[in-house]
């Protein structure tokens, strides 16, 4: 009995070295052979190989919690286009939790988005600081409407809020965007309040046109375009609430909100530029009191961040009182590459990839590597959300605000007709790979660009490897877990997920 015992333990103890004698291979590649299926075979460690992770059972990391998109009107122009079949087959694959992307959760941007068809907010009434005219009526022709057709599928899902802008009579240029542009009817008069001079502003700066080095702005606002009087501040921190309220009313939780998308973005389209005194004094005085009155179950990130200048950052953190009224971070774009330092400053907090880089419009292989590789790079450095940017946009993308831009799904407005682009099947190699509990026990990102690797162990105790070969030639992979190596070749531009069993 002893001896049956001893031995029950000892099986107990080694499930996965017992179990997973072998992986189940998928991969996408460059010719368009998408999630095709192999087998590999598990063996023992060799020391004529090196491998470039190994994990064990007591390896830790970052729990991931949730996958997610983002709900924009232009996603739903494209989306009504479609036929019915289309549209459930679409919406199944993203949201579905035995569908290809199985996302929980989504974001909208409050009031009108640079994916807006034209600038609206919930309140345009010049000085309606009691917010007597406020209303979602816009959202309930496009978004509410897409984000109803994702909860048939998932009706868990839950939403956070971000805006763009103001509504632009609480801002010191009275307008949405900016900067003026040929894009805009924006007072080319008054560029001059971005940096106390027009010389210096660039108005396609932020736009993706390959790398951009060096520090993001490559110049600071000199002063907040939200007007600092604090009736309304205030006012503005009740405009949050009321989003809230309204879309309650509508069956959709909004469970976190973020004050800005991107301040450091000094754009044709909707804006706003905020200082570092400014992000606290709002955050810290309006907002997180407003929100813990009004709803004390909704939380407060800090973001979005897409700037890598840490010395802004950090001062924006400096505060106490404001640090102890939020839970999260949010990083996209630049704000990346300071993470890790930020991260490890203030290791309390969750972190979350508020974005993806959102392309030119191309929607080709070379953007869905681009995505492969910042979504591995996001885990290295300790996300524990993701959320891509639009899942569906016309042949280019292009936006009224004269940008053109990628998507999961690329919809041709001749044939009605949808296809799924490299970077939906980017997405997919992780998706499949991480579900919601997932533990990422290793990670190589932006330490080896050109083979990205993920390492997760699943809430059941499985692991999953996510790799790719951005180079034109093959490229081993070896990985070393519990005591079994995985070996295998992976194919020149190729997505790989291996699933241990």
């Amino acid at each position: 009995m002893k001896f049956l015992l001893f031995s029950a333990a000892i099986l107990a103890s080694l499930p996965f070295a017992l179990s997973a004698q072998r992986a189940t291979w998928h991969s996408t590649t460059a010719d368009g052979k998408t999630w095709n299926e192999s087998t590999v075979k598990l063996s023992k460690p060799s020391s004529d190989s090196k491998p470039v992770l190994s994990v064990d059972a007591n390896s830790t990391g970052q729990t991931f919690r949730h996958w997610g998109t983002t709900f924009n009107e232009l996603d739903w122009d494209a989306f009504v286009q479609l036929s019915k079949p289309a549209q459930d087959s679409l919406m199944y694959n993203m949201f579905s939790p035995d569908g290809d992307l199985r996302f929980t959760r989504g974001r909208v941007g409050m009031n009108c988005n640079d994916y807006g068809r034209s600038w609206f907010s919930c309140d345009e009434v010049q000085g309606d600081l009691e917010l007597r005219y406020f209303n979602i009526d816009r959202d309930k022709t496009s978004i509410i409407p897409l984000i109803r057709y994702a909860q048939h599928y998932y009706p868990e899902l839950t939403i956070w809020a971000s805006p763009w802008s103001p509504p632009s009579w609480m801002k010191i240029s009275n307008d949405y965007p900016v900067v003026s542009s040929k894009h805009n009817d924006a007072n080319p008069d008054i560029d001059y309040l971005l940096f106390g001079s027009v010389d210096d502003i660039d108005e396609d700066e932020m736009k993706f046109l390959g790398e951009r080095r060096g520090k993001f702005p490559y110049k600071l606002a000199t002063q907040d375009y939200m007007i600092q009087d604090p009736r309304y501040l205030q006012a503005y921190a009740n405009y949050f609430c009321r989003f809230i309220d309204e879309y309650a009313k509508e069956d959709v939780p909004i469970d976190m909100i973020i004050y800005q998308n991107e301040a450091y973005s000094y754009t044709p389209y909707p804006g706003c530029p905020w200082t570092a005194e400014g992000t606290i004094r709002f955050n810290r005085d309006y907002l997180a009191p407003t929100l813990k009155r009004l709803h004390p179950d909704v939380k407060l990130y800090l973001g979005t961040f897409n700037t890598n200048r840490q010395d802004h950052v950090e001062t924006v953190l400096s505060d106490s009182t404001l640090r102890a009224s939020i839970d999260g971070l949010a990083f996209q774009w630049e704000g990346r590459e300071i993470m890790p330092e930020i991260r490890r400053q203030y290791p309390q907090y969750h972190y979350i990839c508020s974005e993806s880089e959102c392309g030119n419009g191309d929607m080709d292989w070379k953007a869905g590597e681009h995505t492969f590789f910042l979504i591995a790079d996001n885990l290295a450095v300790g996300i524990d959300e993701w959320y891509n940017w639009n899942f569906l946009l016309p042949k280019r993308g292009t936006s009224p605000w004269g940008w053109n831009q990628n998507a999961l799904i690329e919809f041709d407005p001749e044939t009605r007709t949808a296809r799924y682009t490299p970077e939906y099947y980017a997405v997919k190699h992780f998706t499949q790979a991480i579900p919601s509990g997932s533990t990422i026990v290793g990670a190589i990102g932006r330490e080896n660009p050109d083979m990205p690797v993920v390492i997760a162990r699943t809430p059941q105790g499985k692991y999953n490897v996510v790799a790719a070969n951005r180079t034109d030639a093959p490229l081993p992979l070896t990985v070393t877990i519990e005591g079994r190596q995985l070996t295998a070749t992976l194919a020149p531009h190729s997505f790989n997920t291996f699933t241990l069993r």
